[in-house]
C-alpha cells in the first residue's frame, strides 16, 4: 500500500482526544479555546492527508510512521478516495459547531465530550478494518448516552436501538467468514444493523427522540456525519447479495418519502429537522445500493451536500433556538425583523439541503435521480416527490419561524460574529460546490467506479468458492458392473 509522507491520519484522530484531556478541568473560556484549537488542528491534519493522498497518485494510502505497526493486521488507519473528503468534512462539522456554541451554553454542551466524539468519528472514517470499524461504531454511541443521563433525560429509546444495532453488527461480523447460508445470514444481519444506525423506518424513532432530549449540538454531530452510510459502504456493499442491497434500497426509499411527509406536519422544530435530515440521509443510502456507477456517484455527491447543507441548516436553527427557546412550528413566531441575518441563512441552508439550483446539492441530486431512473423509473418519481415534500416543509418552517406577527422583545437576537462565521463558511462551501461542481463530481465518480470494481471482484471470488464447494461435495455416481 502507498504511504503518506507524515502520520497525518493519527494526528487527525488523536489531537481531539488530547484536547479533551486538556479541556477536562479547565475553566470555561480556556476550555473553549482548547476545543477550538484542537478541532482546527484536526481539520488541518485531515485536509493535509487528503492533499497528500492526491500527491502520491494512489487510490488508498496509510501513514508512513504509525504507532500501531505491532498490531496483527498492521496499521488500522488508511485513507482512500472515498474517505478523503469525508474526514475534513466531519472535522469541519465539529469545528463550526463548537465555534457557534454560545458561552452561556457551555454547561449544557460538554466541549470535552464533543472532542471525544470527534476523535471517534474521525477514527471510524479512517479505518477499513471490519472489527476496528465495529469497535468505533460501538464507541460512538457512548457520548450521547452519557449526555442523556447527565441531563436527566430517559435514554431508553436510544439505548434499545443502539444496543440492537451493536448486537446485530457483532453477530454479522462473527458470521462473515462463513460461506453458504451463514454468509447470507451475515449479510442480512449487517444490513439490519446499518438500517437501525441510519434510522430507517420503522426503526427510526430513536433519532427524533435524540434531537428532542439531547442538546441540539450533540444531536447534529451524531447524525450529520452519516456514519450509518459509511458502515453500509464498508460492510454491506462489498460482498452482500444483490437481493440484500435491493431490500436496503427499498427500505431507504420508503423512509425518504415517509420522513418527508412527517417533516411537513411536525410542530416541533427539532423533530422537523430530524425528519428532514432522515429523509435526505435516506437518499444517500438509496443511492449506495443502486450498484451502478451513476447512482453511486450521485449518492456520494449527495452525501457531501447533505453533510454541508444540513449542518448549516441545523446550526442556524440552533442559533435561533438559543435566543427564543424551543420553537413551535404550529404558530408564526415573526423573528425576521429581530434577526434578519439568521433569516437569510436559514432560507439559504434550508433550500441547499433539498438541492436548490446554484447550490452543491443541485447537481448531486440530479445525478442521483438520473441514476435511479436508469435503475427503475418509479424510484426517480418517488425521489422527485420526496424532494418536493422536503421543499414545501422547509418553506413552511421558514414562514412559521420568521414571518407573521412581529416578535416583541428587548433582547438582541442578531447573530453573534462567531455564529455568523460558522454558518457563512458552510454557505460559501455550499455555493462554491454549486457553481463549480466538476472537481467534486469527478472525484466521486472515480471513487464509485473503484468501489464497484471491488464489489465485482469480491462477488466473483464468492461465486468461485461456491462452485468449488459444490464440486467438492458432489458425489460421482459409479457405473454398475455387468455380471
Amino acid at each position: 500500500m502507498n504511504e503518506l509522507h507524515l502520520p497525518l491520519l493519527e494526528l487527525a484522530v488523536f489531537i481531539p482526544l488530547i484536547g479533551a484531556l486538556m479541556a477536562r478541568r479547565a475553566e470555561p473560556n480556556r476550555a473553549r479555546r482548547v476545543a477550538l484549537s484542537a478541532s482546527a488542528l484536526s481539520l488541518l491534519a485531515s485536509l493535509a492527508a487528503w492533499f497528500d493522498l492526491a500527491a502520491v497518485h494512489a487510490f488508498e494510502a496509510h501513514d508512513a510512521v504509525t504507532l500501531f505497526g505491532w498490531l496483527p493486521g498492521g496499521d488500522p488507519f488508511a485513507i482512500d478516495e472515498l474517505s478523503a473528503p469525508l474526514l475534513p468534512l466531519a472535522a469541519l462539522q465539529f469545528l463550526l459547531t463548537i465555534l457557534a456554541t454560545l458561552r452561556t451554553k457551555s454547561a449544557r454542551f460538554s466541549l470535552g465530550m464533543t472532542l471525544v466524539s470527534e476523535s471517534i468519528v474521525l477514527a471510524t472514517l479512517a479505518t477499513k478494518s471490519p472489527w476496528i470499524l465495529a469497535a468505533m461504531l460501538t464507541a460512538g454511541v457512548v457520548p450521547p448516552t452519557i449526555e442523556l443521563i447527565r441531563r436527566g433525560e430517559s435514554p431508553r429509546a436510544f439505548v434499545i436501538h443502539m444496543g440492537l444495532f451493536v448486537v446485530l453488527l457483532v453477530a454479522g461480523l462473527a458470521l462473515r467468514p462463513s460461506t453458504g447460508a451463514s454468509g447470507t445470514l451475515s449479510a442480512v444481519l449487517l444490513a439490519l444493523a446499518v438500517l437501525i444506525r441510519s434510522g430507517v423506518f420503522p426503526l427510526h424513532c430513536w433519532l427524533p427522540d435524540l434531537f428532542q432530549r439531547a442538546s441540539f449540538g450533540t444531536s447534529i454531530l451524531f447524525a450529520t456525519p452519516l456514519i450509518g452510510a459509511y458502515a453500509a459502504l464498508r460492510l454491506v456493499l462489498p460482498a452482500s447479495p444483490d437481493w440484500v442491497l435491493r431490500f436496503v434500497a427499498i427500505a431507504a426509499l420508503v423512509t425518504a418519502v415517509y420522513s418527508a411527509g412527517m417533516s411537513l406536519v411536525e410542530r416541533d422544530a427539532r423533530r422537523f429537522f430530524a425528519y428532514l435530515l432522515l429523509s435526505q440521509a435516506s437518499l444517500v443510502l438509496l443511492g449506495l445500493e443502486l450498484t451502478s456507477t451513476l447512482g453511486l456517484t450521485g449518492a456520494l455527491c449527495v452525501w457531501l451536500s447533505v453533510g454541508l447543507a444540513m449542518t448549516g441548516f441545523g446550526l442556524t436553527l440552533r442559533c435561533v433556538e438559543s435566543r427564543v427557546g424551543r420553537i413551535d412550528l404550529d404558530r408564526y413566531n415573526g423573528l425576521h425583523d429581530a434577526a434578519p441575518s439568521l433569516s437569510g441563512l436559514f432560507l439559504l441552508t434550508g433550500l441547499a439541503s433539498i438541492g436548490f439550483p446554484g447550490t452543491i446539492g443541485f447537481v448531486a441530486l440530479e445525478i442521483l435521480v438520473e441514476g435511479a431512473v436508469h435503475s427503475a423509473p418509479v424510484i426517480g418519481v418517488l425521489l422527485l416527490l420526496t424532494t418536493a415534500l422536503n421543499g414545501v416543509a422547509v418553506m413552511r418552517a421558514y414562514f412559521r419561524v420568521f414571518t407573521g406577527s412581529r416578535h416583541a422583545g428587548t433582547i438582541d437576537l442578531r447573530a453573534r460574529p462567531a455564529e455568523r462565521i460558522a454558518v457563512l463558511v458552510l454557505t460559501l462551501l455550499i455555493l462554491g460546490g454549486g457553481l463549480a461542481p466538476q472537481p467534486g463530481v469527478a472525484s466521486r465518480e472515480h471513487a464509485a467506479e473503484t468501489l464497484l470494481k471491488h464489489r465485482a471482484a469480491s462477488r466473483a471470488v464468492d461465486a468461485a468458492e461456491h462452485v468449488n464447494h459444490d464440486d467438492a461435495g458432489t458425489a460421482v455416481p459409479s457405473t454398475p458392473r455387468e455380471d
